[in-house]
């Protein structure tokens, strides 16, 4: 049911698309989600074509507050995020259902460049474990997997190629690895 309430703050939804080239299948897409924003006067509703969204979120990302898209256009606007916060081997993403969640890197970056070379950024993986552990409520323990790595990357300063640095996948897992063990260590009376 639409919701109406006069205290809302408005949200701005963008919907991008290729209809112009898709005319079929984002042709259709389009067509639902304009047709459903009339349901939700309160929701600010505009559309895109994708490759504007692309270059609009590089260079004014404060304009959006939701983008809907298909997954092949929301695979290219989470490698254009991710790259704009830090890279692929520092962002987490989630996938929430109804009643499971999926937890993994932000972006499908295959790394078949680094595979087996001990230089592939772990960081990702660590954030998508930090988000899973608030997922099921184990804030305590996300809140020393995330300090740990904010003080891997700005205190201990240890970067992985991809940040600039020479450290080696190990030294992060290391690091890390001993820094949650510290902050973990029952105290014996």
């Amino acid at each position: 049911m639409p919701s109406s309430s006069p205290n809302a703050t408005a949200c701005h939804l963008y919907v991008c698309f290729r209809a112009n080239i898709m005319k079929l299948a984002d042709g259709l897409f389009l067509k639902i989600c304009t047709d459903m924003a009339k349901e939700y006067p309160e929701i600010k509703y505009n559309n895109m074509i994708i490759d504007n969204c692309s270059m609009q979120l590089v260079s004014n990302p404060n304009q959006f507050d939701v983008l809907l898209l298909p997954n092949l256009y929301g695979n290219i606007l989470t490698n254009i995020m991710c790259g704009l916060v830090g890279g692929p081997g520092v962002t987490s993403g989630g996938n929430y259902g109804d009643n499971y969640a999926v937890f993994e890197t932000g972006t499908r970056n295959t790394g078949k460049s680094v595979a087996g070379k001990n230089i592939a950024n772990p960081l990702a993986m660590f954030n998508a474990s930090a988000d899973l552990l608030e997922y099921l409520g184990l804030d305590s323990y996300a809140v020393i997997l995330r300090e740990s790595i904010y003080k891997c990357i700005n205190e201990a300063k240890i970067h992985t190629p991809d940040l600039g640095g020479q450290a080696s996948t190990s030294d992060i897992v290391d690091y890390l690895k001993n820094e949650v063990r510290n902050r973990t260590r029952l105290v014996s009376h």
